[in-house]
């Protein structure tokens, strides 16, 4: 059995589901310490971002319990690929803002979710947005925090596509 045929059947097992949850749970840990402990604000790209990564943890945590069930192993896989994606686009976006040259950039206050979901008024100590997107509070290496956000959720993309790719194409199977 080849190392991709190994990998293509990880998705039957519980571990890589539970780190995938684990990752996620740590990058909102993380989100969170940030903002209560350095007092660094989130801006409303810092909070769709943030519900991203909320939507890997929850496919994450979708694939742990359904592993042995096609349709919650493909319902995991799309939230995870939905997510990640959708992550990474909107730290693009947030990267764009804060490196955009025009004085009439600015992103919202008030984040746009569904007038059924509204997250930011339900659990405002998660997902009420306060700070301001062009604001650069927090660099490591020399990246911001959307910067690394992008390869955060690119490196997520890249493994959803090639992890689902594997099982579809070795295991016949999702």
């Amino acid at each position: 059995m080849t190392a991709l045929h190994k990998l293509s059947n990880w998705p039957d097992k519980k571990l890589p589901w539970l780190i995938l949850l684990l990752s996620a749970f740590c990058f909102e840990v993380t989100a969170l310490y940030f903002q209560y402990a350095m007092g660094l604000e989130p801006c409303i790209m810092c909070i769709y971002q943030r519900t991203a990564m909320l939507g890997i943890f929850f496919a994450g945590l979708i694939g742990f319990l359904s592993n042995k069930h096609w349709f919650g192993r493909l319902l995991a896989f799309g939230i995870w690929g939905v997510s990640a994606i959708w992550g990474m686009l909107i730290a693009i976006e947030h990267v764009d803002l804060q490196t955009s040259t025009s004085f009439f950039t600015v992103c919202e206050i008030v984040p746009n979710f569904p007038s059924w979901l509204q997250l930011h008024e339900w659990i405002p100590s998660f997902f009420a947005a306060t700070g301001d997107c062009g604001n650069i509070d927090w660099q490591f290496v020399g990246y911001s925090m959307p910067q690394w956000m992008t390869v955060i959720f690119g490196i997520y993309s890249v493994v959803v596509v090639f992890v689902f790719l594997l099982r579809i194409f070795y295991s016949r199977s999702v």
